[in-house]
């Protein structure tokens, strides 16, 4: 490129040539990495084993990329910057036109206009299904008639860990590695002059956003470091151009994806991309009936997609919970980064996942599940962990006994008789048997209940318990194992007949009548024992704290739905927990439940001092589908249908379903806080596209399709 020309690429001018490289970028080591929200509008990958590579949406960008498994992000974002090299430059992502839709499969489509009017983009990802390359093909369109450049920025933060990386300019291509991990940015037509920088000094988006004009560094050491190229795109009239983001163990490697990637073509990986999913949605079943609109039918359709995204492809049955970070772990508190959060496996979502893809008829996910659970995750002395990385490796390590009894729950609803999974079973029956806690004897007092945020005797987390013990001596019968299966249904029967005087009060504040506590410290629901809440939330007497978590004991066959105390206790929590919003009836997980935002919507903060309320949990759609699991219990086919509805409605443009919504705390005076729309918590949740999967096939049977028969005809009826 001729000198007086330099920053500023010709229409016709090809190829582009890349401008001469200066030194090494200063500013080192650049301001600490975060992530970005959680609120993530797509999620995709192909369905390759091949491919294993993940990239979400957010705010108008592609945000984080997952490589080489899911518990590993490695890119933090890639935004484009559009500059008159003179006078202004716009980070695309902060427009506040932006639109983002789905257009088959997992392929996503953002649409991006300037709010200047000067220019236009449109952006469709892909991955490429023969490697670990992400794929953005960028439509430009100058509104002005004017010229404008385009720059590509990305942020790498390689193996989940943005403050150790290098990145250099290697001709008109550009790559960023650490010891293990390393991307490289290509485009086509190639980029006409690159730069590498350190965030928030020498960066492109630093640069371009300052001046108008970017500075050619060739290098940048150990740091948080950003890639920059500027690409083809002049805007004197429509231009479309390449972007290829190539993951690998090495420089070489990642190159080599980027390259391959753009040789085969954005339309021909496109095409492939979109038919692997295809094929996969002709091996499940067709949308049910009880979805009549086409926007209910599409969201299914993704959910469906979704999940059987969230599976490892090196870790086969490792369904993590969400490929995102709420409240951005890591901003301020180097304990945070890396990141562990959602994109780990619990077993308690990987049972609701399993199960949602059991019911949409992927009974090979569910069966994958069932092996990693107790092939990989199982801890020798029979427990699960609280939550592991995907290749098993235990993260936070509290006990929560129903993610151990859930998996054997899901064992015997998939006919798992065979030796090696009934060995996995009996160790952890045999776990659920002999566990201390706190009190120092053998109960169902659990480290932690499934909310992960207290101890004690919980409703929700008695119900696992007992229908694994029931579901254990099912597979222990099966195994020739008689006097086991006798042991684990005597076990259960005893706490059951223990149940009420653990967690339902009869002199309780909230009702004359006895209704179920959300859990109790001490085993004894008539006492006034005080506890925390925890996350700035209050000290109250456990009789004043009601959730959902009773139902449980319905889904999963061991109390009637037209139990007097169950119905009772419905009538307690929706005086107590529930909201309608203009969305819909929805519910927080408990009395004062402090894991949400702030008031002004700003993120969780876990710094905050106790009964501070200064934050502030909001509605959980996922109880929605779990209250319309009850409906159909009791009957009330009609009344469960409208929970679908409702549940389907809180879903993004781009199809992704939420872990909260807004509700009467919705920070007031300020726009895009509708009650009933999604907050900055974890999107997509995999547990509620899974509850919105079991509703929609639970409201088409009119009945709750997954509660263990063997539980309800020990307890109830056949």
């Amino acid at each position: 490129m001729l000198p007086a020309l330099a920053g500023v690429l010709i229409a016709g001018l090809v190829p582009a040539v890349a401008a001469a490289q200066g030194g090494e970028a200063p500013g080192a080591p650049g301001t600490h990495p975060s992530w970005l929200p959680a609120d993530k509008t797509g999620f995709g990958t192909a369905r390759d084993r091949a491919s294993n590579v993940w990239f979400t949406l957010q705010g108008g960008r592609l945000s984080e990329i997952y490589y080489p498994d899911l518990s590993t992000p490695s890119v933090r974002s890639l935004d484009l910057v559009v500059t008159d090299g003179k006078s202004f430059a716009a980070v695309d992502s902060s427009a506040r036109s932006q639109q983002v839709r789905r257009t088959g499969g997992l392929t996503y489509e953002q649409t991006i206009t300037d709010d200047q009017r000067r220019w236009k983009l449109r952006k469709t990802y892909v991955t490429d299904p023969a490697r670990a390359s992400v794929l953005i093909d960028v439509d430009f369109v100058s509104l002005t008639g004017r010229p404008y450049q385009v720059h590509a920025v990305a942020d790498p933060d390689l193996t989940n860990e943005g403050s150790d990386d290098s990145a250099r300019s290697d001709g008109v291509n550009l790559v960023a590695s650490d010891a293990k991990t390393a991307a490289a940015l290509t485009a086509e037509p190639a980029f006409s002059r690159t730069s590498v920088g350190y965030a928030g000094s020498s960066d492109g988006i630093t640069q371009l956003t300052k001046s108008f004009t970017l500075k050619d560094y060739a290098g940048a050491a150990k740091g948080n470091v950003l890639l920059t190229g500027q690409t083809s795109a002049d805007g004197v009239r429509s231009r479309d151009f390449t972007l290829s983001l190539g993951m690998g163990a090495s420089d070489s490697e990642a190159l080599a994806n980027a390259k391959a990637s753009q040789r085969r073509g954005f339309a021909d990986a496109a095409r492939a991309y979109d038919r692997g999913w295809k094929q996969y949605l002709r091996q499940v079943k067709d949308v049910p009936s009880s979805l009549k609109t086409k926007r209910e039918r599409d969201l299914y359709q993704a959910s469906v997609l979704m999940l059987a995204a969230s599976e490892d492809k090196i870790h086969q049955g490792a369904l993590i919970a969400s490929p995102s970070m709420p409240w951005r772990f890591g901003d301020n508190d180097p304990e945070w980064s890396p990141s562990g959060t959602y994109h780990l496996v619990w077993p308690r979502d990987l049972y609701q996942i399993a199960t949602g893809l059991l019911a949409a008829g992927d009974r090979d996910a569910a069966n994958r599940s069932v092996d990693y659970m107790f092939g990989t995750q199982q801890l020798p002395d029979g427990h699960l962990p609280q939550n592991s990385h995907v290749d098993g490796t235990p993260y936070w390590k509290s006990v929560q006994l129903d993610e151990t009894a859930l998996p054997i729950v899901l064992a015997q609803q998939l006919g798992r008789t065979d030796a090696r999974t009934w060995q996995g079973v009996r160790k952890a029956a045999e776990f659920l048997l002999s566990y201390k806690a706190g009190n120092g004897h053998a109960s169902p007092y659990s480290q932690q209940e499934r909310w992960e945020e207290q101890d004690g005797y919980s409703p929700s987390t008695i119900a696992a318990v007992i229908a694994g013990l029931v579901c254990a001596a099912d597979l222990a019968k099966a195994n020739g194992a008689a006097a086991d299966a006798k042991r684990y249904l005597g076990t259960a029967d005893a706490f059951k007949a223990k149940l009420s005087r653990w967690t339902v009060t009869t002199n309780g504040p909230l009702s004359k009548d006895p209704y179920f506590v959300r859990l109790t410290k001490d085993g004894d629901a008539n006492s006034g024992t005080k506890y925390n809440l925890g996350n700035s939330s209050v000290t109250m007497d456990q009789r004043a704290v009601t959730d959902a978590g009773f139902l449980e004991l319905v889904r999963l066959g061991i109390y009637r739905a037209d139990d007097p105390v169950i119905r009772n206790s419905v009538k307690v929590t929706d005086a107590d927990i529930a909201f309608t919003t203009p969305t819909g009836q929805f519910w927080h997980r408990y009395t004062k439940d402090g894991y949400g935002e702030k008031a002004d919507g700003s993120p969780w903060d876990y710094t905050f001092p106790a009964e501070s309320r200064t934050t502030f949990g909001r509605l959980w759609p996922l109880l929605a589908g779990e209250r319309g699991e009850y409906d159909l219990a009791a009957g009330d086919r009609g009344t469960a249908a409208k929970r679908l509805r409702d549940l389907g409605r809180v879903s993004s443009s781009g199809d992704t379903m939420p872990e909260q919504v807004w509700d009467e705390n919705a920070p007031s005076g300020q726009t895009g806080f509708p009650a009933g729309r999604p907050t900055a918590s974890a999107t997509p949740l995999a547990w509620t596209h899974a509850q919105y999967l079991r509703l929609a096939w639970s409201v088409e049977a009119g009945k709750v399709i997954e509660q263990p028969r063997v539980v309800r005809c020990h307890y109830l009826s056949c």
